[in-house]
């Protein structure tokens, strides 16, 4: 299992990549296993302002549907398309690429402070170990 230095973590196994103000988001390769093949997923906050902890889309699996919280407070500024199955596009890039390709959504951060609630990746490693 994968667990890059360089991002943050959620207790609900979203992954955040912080560059400036903006946070780019996704699932962790721990989630993205534990559901399975990934079928769907959906996004329909982009040009919303949502708080922390705030669903901000859905994942459906074969077996299951998972909501996606926010990991942060902000503006939803970006969808990744190459995930969207109505665009004839492919959600099983977090498969197999959960931390490239597979990212989610992009974030314009509106309280910063906020990442210091996040994990790094030593104690995301221990809470799914």
């Amino acid at each position: 299992m994968n667990f890059p230095a360089e991002l943050k973590y959620t207790k609900e196994h979203e992954w955040v990549r912080i560059e400036g103000n903006i946070a780019t988001v996704g699932i962790t390769d721990f989630a993205q296993g534990e559901l399975g093949e990934l079928v769907y997923v959906e996004v329909e906050s982009v040009d919303e302002e949502l708080d922390k902890d705030e669903v901000f889309g859905t994942v459906e699996a074969v077996k299951t549907t998972s909501d996606l919280f926010m990991p942060l407070s902000g503006k939803v500024i970006e969808f990744n398309s190459a995930l969207d199955e109505s665009d004839g596009d492919d959600p099983t890039l977090i498969n197999s690429d959960p931390y490239g390709a597979g990212w989610v959504i992009k974030i314009e951060l509106s309280n910063e402070d906020e990442v210091a609630d996040l994990m790094d990746a030593a104690a995301y490693e221990e809470l799914v170990a």
